[in-house]
C-alpha cells in the first residue's frame, strides 16, 4: 500500500530534480513475466526509486542487511518492497535471513514480479563497472533449476553527476538472459564464473567508462545545450524558482553534503529529505499567502512553486 501511496509523488519528484531521464528501450517497463533486473550500482537507493516510478509493475529491491537492524525502519522498508541481503560483514548469524530473501523473491517471480539486485554489492559514485558479486547468479540459478521461467536483465544506471540538482540519467537496457545459455548441471563454482562472465558483458557497453578527475568529458557525454529561445523563456521563472526554493533547498543541501557525500549517499539522501519535507513547505507557503492575500492567490502558489523549481532545473547548465 505504501508503495502505490508514495509511487506517484515520487514520479513527480524526478521530473523535478532531474533535468532529463533518457531510456534506449522503454518496452522493458512493460514487461510481463518473472524479471531480475541486474544493475549496477552508482547511487544509492536513488538507483532504486528511478527504476520502481518507470516501470508499470511494482518492483521489489534487494537492500544490505543493515539497514534493517531498526524493527520501524524494518516495517517501512518492507512495505516500499525492499527486502534484506546480509554480508558476512554484517553478522554471520544473519546470513540464514539470505535464504529466507531469496525464498521471497522466488515466490514473487512465480508471481511474475518483478525483483531488482545490484549486481556489484555495494554503491560507490563512480563512472565505471565494478567487480560482480556472486548473488545474481546463485538467485538466478535457483529459479531456474526450480522451473521459474525468470528473465535477466542486465541493466546500466548512468549519471551526469553525483551531486548537482538537475542531473541528467540515462538508462540502458541489455539483452535479456535466459536460462537456455547455461548448463543448469553445472557446480555452484562454474555456474557462478560462466553467469558471471555473460553478465559482466553484457553490462559493460551500458555503464558509461569516465575518470572521476574527467568532469568536462563527464559533462560533455551527457549534455544537450537548450535551445536558445527556452533558454530565454525559462530565464525569469528560474530565477525566481532559485530564489523562492533557497529556504529549503540550502539547508538540506548542506546537511546532505556535511554528513553523507563520503558515504556516496548525498544525492540519495537529498532526494528523500526534499521528498518528504518540499510538500509541507509548499503548502505552509500557499496558506501563508492564501491568509494575507486571499484564497486564489494561495492556489496560485501552490501550483506555481513546482513549476519554478522545474524552470530552474531545466534552465541551469550542466556542471
Amino acid at each position: 500500500m505504501l508503495y502505490s501511496i508514495l509511487k506517484f509523488p515520487a514520479q513527480l519528484a524526478l521530473r523535478i530534480f532531474c533535468k532529463r531521464i533518457v531510456v534506449n528501450d522503454k518496452t522493458n517497463f512493460a514487461h510481463t513475466g518473472p524479471l531480475l533486473i541486474a544493475a549496477n550500482h552508482p547511487n544509492s537507493f536513488l538507483d532504486a526509486i528511478i527504476l520502481a516510478t518507470l516501470f508499470k509493475k511494482p518492483i521489489y529491491s534487494l537492500a544490505r542487511g543493515d539497514a534493517f537492524i531498526n524493527p520501524f525502519i524494518k516495517k517501512i522498508l518492507n512495505a516500499l518492497h525492499i527486502l534484506p541481503v546480509y554480508r558476512i560483514t554484517e553478522g554471520a548469524e544473519n546470513l540464514n535471513t539470505n535464504y529466507d530473501t531469496f525464498e521471497r523473491c522466488r515466490e514473487i517471480f512465480k508471481q511474475d514480479g518483478i525483483v531488482l539486485i545490484f549486481s556489484e554489492g555495494l554503491c560507490v559514485n563512480e563512472w565505471k563497472l565494478r567487480a560482480l558479486k556472486k548473488g545474481t547468479a546463485r538467485l538466478a540459478f535457483s529459479c531456474w533449476q526450480a522451473g521459474i521461467p525468470l528473465t535477466v536483465l542486465p541493466t546500466g544506471i548512468n549519471y551526469h553527476s553525483f551531486d548537482a540538482l538537475g542531473k541528467v540519467v540515462e538508462l540502458h537496457f541489455g539483452e535479456p538472459i535466459h536460462a537456455h545459455e547455461f548448463d543448469l548441471s553445472a557446480s555452484d563454482g562454474v555456474a557462478i564464473k560462466s553467469f558471471n562472465a555473460q553478465l559482466k558483458n553484457a553490462l559493460q557497453p551500458l555503464v558509461i567508462e569516465k575518470e572521476k578527475t574527467d568532469r568536462a568529458g563527464i559533462v560533455s557525454r551527457f549534455d544537450k545545450p537548450i535551445h536558445p529561445i527556452k533558454k530565454r523563456l525559462l530565464f525569469l521563472p528560474a530565477m525566481f524558482g532559485k530564489w523562492l526554493h533557497a529556504p529549503i533547498y540550502k539547508p538540506l543541501q548542506q546537511f546532505s553534503a556535511k554528513r553523507y557525500q563520503r558515504l556516496d549517499h548525498y544525492d540519495s539522501v537529498l532526494l528523500g529529505l526534499l521528498f518528504l519535507l518540499y510538500p509541507i513547505f509548499v503548502l505552509a507557503l500557499a496558506v501563508t499567502v492564501s491568509l494575507l492575500l486571499g484564497l486564489w492567490m494561495g492556489v496560485l502558489v501552490f501550483v506555481l512553486l513546482p513549476l519554478l523549481a522545474w524552470s530552474y532545473v531545466q534552465w541551469k547548465t550542466l556542471r
